[in-house]
């Protein structure tokens, strides 16, 4: 069976399948049986191919690596948990946001805590028009999901509403900068999600608790992983179904 996804990736990349075995330093026969045949290379050249391809291994060869593997694999992924997001050091943060070069995504109803940070806005904007895509998910104010949030939590039917305002509020001024770009959905927020590159914290939500109070993971991609590519994908979902129109 041909391998159409790593042919659709050599394309997508604007490559040849001679182009990508100079690459990674393979025969270019030898990448066109990974193509027509359906051939899964050794993890060397797996690695090597994804990377130049900017895809995941497991996305080009599905079946390269047992299901065991996986689950082994992901377990690794997870760096630490903290009871509370609270708990996160603010060092942390600190050093997820300054490593971070090429993505930096957020997903959140109002994330009020962040713009606690000082300088936050400047290093947003610095990161940006260095070449870092920046994707900020906010509440939609009005919807369903936000306003019963707010309920859950006995704070008022439109509290959460009003602190979706102020943060979106605190975004405004770089709303323009390039590679940068807010947008808002109406999901039901099960966890929150604060990538930076290939390091995320993840915030699932308690119901009866505020999100400082429910637990956080700290995850670090891995090649053959599927924790973090769990979430990443969960972003990327809720990302494209959002409203596109900025404040």
């Amino acid at each position: 069976m041909q391998n159409e996804r790593l042919r659709d990736a050599i394309e997508a990349k604007g490559l040849t399948p001679e182009e990508l075995a100079a690459a990674i330093k393979v025969d270019p026969k030898t990448v066109g049986r990974w193509i027509s045949n359906g051939r899964a290379p050794y993890r060397r050249y797996r690695q090597a191919a994804a990377a130049k391809l900017g895809e995941r291994e497991s996305y080009l060869w599905p079946d390269a690596v047992s299901a065991a593997e996986r689950d082994r694999v992901s377990e690794s992924e997870i760096v630490k948990v903290y009871p509370h997001r609270s708990a996160v050091p603010p060092d942390l943060w600190d050093r997820l946001l300054a490593a971070a070069t090429s993505q930096i995504d957020i997903l959140v109803y109002v994330g009020m805590f962040l713009t606690e940070k000082p300088g936050l806005l400047n290093l947003l904007e610095k990161k940006a028009r260095d070449g870092a895509e920046v994707r900020l998910l906010f509440g939609d104010r009005d919807s369903d999901a936000v306003i019963q949030r707010s309920l859950d939590e006995g704070i008022g039917k439109y509290t959460i509403s009003a602190k979706v305002d102020h943060a979106l509020a605190y975004f405004e001024p770089i709303v323009d900068v390039p590679n940068v770009e807010i947008r808002t959905h109406g999901t039901v927020l099960y966890n929150s999600i604060y990538r930076f590159d290939d390091e995320m914290i993840i915030n699932p939500h308690v119901y009866g608790k505020v999100a400082a109070h429910a637990p956080a993971l700290h995850l670090r991609q891995l090649t053959d992983g599927d924790m973090f590519a769990t979430y990443a994908d969960s972003f990327d979902v809720i990302w494209a179904s959002a409203d596109h129109g900025n404040r």
